[in-house]
């Protein structure tokens, strides 16, 4: 039965992708049940942001995610990949803000309720365009449970936990230092700032001793927040300063008196010894403040610019505020000096503006207590990182936490459920908004205006997706989950606050594996951004080249933890493989014939290249799976991509064909049935990488699954494993391509058939030449092989190979026509003599030597000695045939 039909005969995957993955949601295959009888596995997708379209990295993760869960269902587990979105509440707020202002409308002059009703409709529309990038890759993820961040069950969740941690303690709102972006108007964590180094100044300036003539010289990197200085610290151990202890100092240009005082955190050997303390704006500044009771001083505004505390620099930036300060300083005789200085800037890691620490009331949640188990968790393996080198990162970070600022001064997120009476001023912490003060029954109830913390909601993720608070049947059945597929560059951000999360709320771990990608660089290996430039949508990708492709590029060479590089001469070779793959199965399909094979099914009398192919199906079987459960991902992607295309492809179907095109029925039965049993389990070890094209071919080979995504992941067996064959074949094989080189080096073409002579050097390799001679007549062109005892029965003009297990040699005549190859020889020779006097007769011409390019004269002497090599190459061969 010829079944190719159906099977177009070009590989052309925008025929068949999007029907594909409509046919699969139709089928409900990506929707699990909550079966009792079924082991479960789930993973949950890290929500993308809703701030735009999905990149390369979003590609690679969720590649990595379906690889993971595809082989995971045909393994028989009753699978969830849970997806779902991040409301990204500083980003969003961001980019909605920007795209209103293009049209003329401000954030502030709208109001908070108007301009989040922009936000839900940008958050409609983006919501759909990341479901459709989704399937547009193939993602067998369950959009019947999608979730999204502000959804109301995951926001009840988000009250209940902040309310449960307050009244444990460990929420709290305090005055402290926090990092402010002045740019966005909010606070922001530590893990929200990236550092980098910056080329800036340190200004000297001296401080006159109030009563003396002298003066204390301090070094600085920002002189506007002098304005707020509270005291100068010196280190109590400094000689040079000791009789300044406890004295005044005046203030320069704010007139104001404020003491030396000694503390251990100065440095004896940095600057002068001498720090000005600013409380109010430096998170070192604020504990000595803390430890000596000083005055905390903001002398900022919320956009960074100077408040009312001063003086004549209100109003200005920090900057401009900056300039005018020096300025000053130099004209009243108070700048010492200025320094060129190379140092650390912190910058929000959404907008880039560099952050400015400052006093501010904001929420807190305590995270000492929470973190020791998180780092138990990892200790004892309960969850395991991926790579384990990532456990030093996570430890170093946990075991150094600080709280975690969770307000921000936004409004698009999880408002703070917190209440305030504004008769009697009673604050009420509850998940559901209140009627009334529980105090004083007054109706005057304001909720705090801040929202959490994107990162909050983030970190509920894993349980409050399958319903949690309420005990749902996906909660109990599908938590923890499996394994989660992420960055490395979110692991303080995310997973370490999910892992504490899920221990200190349902006392479980989220998931016991931890698996680390890195990034999608481009072909430089630079990060991939908007001002480079480089930046590629993975949709033109699949447009062009097809989904399958793409998700093979993204899987091979990708290795846990490490970054890649993005080639599209990688994703041009992967759609290759898919034409090849697709051409292997429309020859196999084409020789299919069922009556034959239902009538040999259970015929063994295999040939040899028949056990040989069945034992390396197998093999690969068993390695394949052994790295999937390793997460070697790339390196089974690999070892399937070898087998399918040079041992099944270029070997097995080559070898299969004297059978298919011969008389012997018997043999064509068996043949046809192995063709069929291998590119089923190719395909099927395939099908988690390039799930469409595997799903077109297996549909149209009529598998005895529905469809290959809940047919049975391919199992090894022991039984099935020849070890003989496997060593003989690779005998064979080794010798053809030898042999088939030598040929193509002495442009035989394969129509003339030579006699091959084997001296075995290696007792194994004796049985495999003997039981390949059919193979050496079809494939290497072999009129007959002879298996030699003495090297002395060769030939003396005979050419010979060296291969694994044999020394071979083909009598020069069978493989030319000794008048003709002389003939041509000479003629070869003719040309070349030709060639060597044009170009000597050139290089001793004066004018050509003196007016050419030296490059152009080196070119015709690298000619020359080119030819000369190539006639003593012609020489040689001819003087042998002779």
């Amino acid at each position: 039965m010829d079944d190719s039909k159906n099977l177009d005969k070009n590989y052309d995957p925008k025929e068949f992708e999007s029907r594909l993955y409509q046919w699969w949601e139709e089928k409900k295959f990506f929707t699990p049940e909550v079966d009792k009888n079924k082991k479960p596995f789930s993973i949950v997708m890290p929500p993308p942001n809703i701030t735009g379209k999905l990149h390369l990295g979003h590609a690679m993760d969720n590649t990595m995610q379906d690889f993971i869960i595809r082989v995971k269902r045909m393994q028989g587990f009753s699978t969830l990949w849970l997806p779902g979105e991040d409301h990204a509440s500083i980003a969003t707020e961001v980019k909605v803000a920007n795209e209103l202002l293009k049209k003329g409308i401000v954030k502030n002059e709208i109001g908070r309720e108007a301009f989040l009703e922009k936000v839900w409709e940008w958050t409609d529309e983006y919501r759909e365009k990341i479901r459709e990038q989704l399937k547009k890759m193939g993602c067998s993820c369950d959009f019947t449970r999608e979730a999204f961040t502000m959804d109301d069950n995951l926001d009840k969740a988000v009250r209940l936990v902040f309310v449960k941690l307050y009244h444990e303690g460990l929420i709290y709102q305090g005055n402290r230092i926090t990092n402010w972006c002045p740019k966005c108007k909010t606070a922001l964590s530590d893990a929200e700032i990236e550092y980098s180094e910056q080329e800036g100044y340190f200004w000297h300036i001296k401080y006159p001793v109030v009563g003396t003539n002298e003066f204390l010289e301090i070094a600085t990197t920002r002189p506007e927040t002098m304005l707020g200085d509270t005291a100068v610290a010196v280190n109590p151990k400094d000689e040079r300063y000791a009789h300044l202890v406890g004295k005044m100092l005046l203030l320069p240009l704010v007139n104001k008196e404020i003491p030396v005082i000694a503390d251990d955190y100065v440095d004896l050997e940095f600057g002068t010894g001498a720090v000005k303390i600013t409380p109010a704006h430096d998170p070192n500044d604020y504990q000595v403040g803390k430890r000596h009771n000083l005055q905390e001083i903001n002398i900022l505004n919320e956009d960074g610019t100077i408040n009312g505390r001063g003086g004549k620099y209100e109003g200005l930036d920090r900057y401009e505020a900056r300039k005018l300060i020096v300025k000053d300083l130099q004209e009243q005789g108070y700048l010492v000096q200025i320094k060129e200085h190379t140092h650390n800037v912190g910058c929000h890691d959404r907008c880039d503006t560099s952050i400015e620490p400052m006093i501010s009331k904001q929420w807190y949640v305590k995270m000492e207590s929470l973190a020791k188990p998180a780092i138990e968790a990892v200790k004892s393996k309960k969850t395991k990182l991926v790579p384990e080198r990532f456990d030093k990162t996570y430890f170093n970070w946990m075991e150094n936490i600080q709280d975690w600022c969770i307000s921000r001064q936004l409004w698009w997120g999880h408002r703070i459920p917190v209440w305030t009476c504004q008769v009697c001023g009673e604050v009420m912490v509850v998940i559901e908004a209140p009627n009334k003060c529980c105090k004083c029954s007054s109706e005057k109830l304001v909720q705090d205006k801040d929202v959490l913390d994107t990162w909050f909601s983030s970190a509920l993720w894993p349980f409050s997706t399958l319903g949690w608070p309420e005990k749902t049947e996906d909660l109990e059945y599908f938590y923890p989950t499996n394994v989660l597929v992420t960055g490395y560059d979110i692991i303080f951000f995310w997973v370490a606050r999910m892992i504490f999360s899920g221990i200190h709320n349902l006392g479980e771990v989220p998931f016991d594996t931890v698996l680390f990608h890195g990034m999608v660089r481009d072909s430089q290996g630079r990060k991939m951004s908007k001002s480079l430039g480089n930046g590629v949508d993975p949709l033109d990708v699949i447009d062009k080249y097809g989904a399958d492709a793409l998700r093979f590029m993204l899987t091979t060479g990708n290795s846990a933890g490490n970054d890649i590089r993005f080639y599209e001469e990688k994703v041009e070779a992967a759609r290759n493989f898919a034409n090849k793959i697709w051409n292997a199965s429309r020859f196999v399909m084409m020789n299919l014939d069922h009556d034959l094979m239902n009538k040999y099914k259970d015929n063994k009398s295999y040939t040899f290249a028949d056990k040989w192919i069945l034992s390396r199906v197998n093999t690969v079987v068993k390695e394949v799976t052994e790295n999937i459960e390793k997460y070697e991902l790339g390196i089974a992607a690999q070892k399937i991509y070898d087998f399918i295309w040079t041992e099944f492809c270029d070997w097995y179907i080559e070898l299969s064909k004297p059978v298919l095109f011969g008389t012997d029925e018997t043999q064509k039965g068996i043949a046809i049935n192995v063709l069929y049993k291998v590119l089923t389990t190719s395909i099927q070890l395939l099908h988690p990488i390039m799930p469409f094209i595997t799903e077109e071919i297996y549909l149209h080979l009529q598998g005895e699954f529905e469809s290959i995504t809940v047919s049975t992941w391919p199992l090894y067996s022991e039984e099935a494993l020849d070890e003989n064959s496997e060593v003989q074949m690779a005998y064979v094989i080794e010798a053809i391509k030898a042999l088939r080189n030598i040929r193509l080096e002495m442009n035989v073409p394969a129509s003339r058939k030579a006699k091959i002579l084997a001296f075995i050097t290696e007792s194994k390799a004796k049985a495999a030449f003997e039981e390949g001679k059919i193979y050496f007549e079809k494939l290497a062109s072999a009129s007959e092989i002879e298996i030699l005892t003495s090297k002395e029965a060769v030939p003396e003009n005979a050419v010979s190979v060296i291969t694994k297990g044999a020394e071979l040699f083909m009598p020069l005549l069978d493989l030319i026509d000794l008048e003709k190859e002389m003939e041509r020889l000479n003629k070869e020779k003719e040309k070349l003599l030709n060639e060597i006097d044009r170009v000597e007769k050139k290089l001793t011409n004066e004018r050509f030597i003196s007016k050419a390019p030296k490059a152009v004269v080196e070119e015709e002497k690298a000619k020359g000695d080119k030819y000369r090599e190539m006639l003593d190459a012609v020489d040689l061969r001819l003087n042998s045939l002779k």
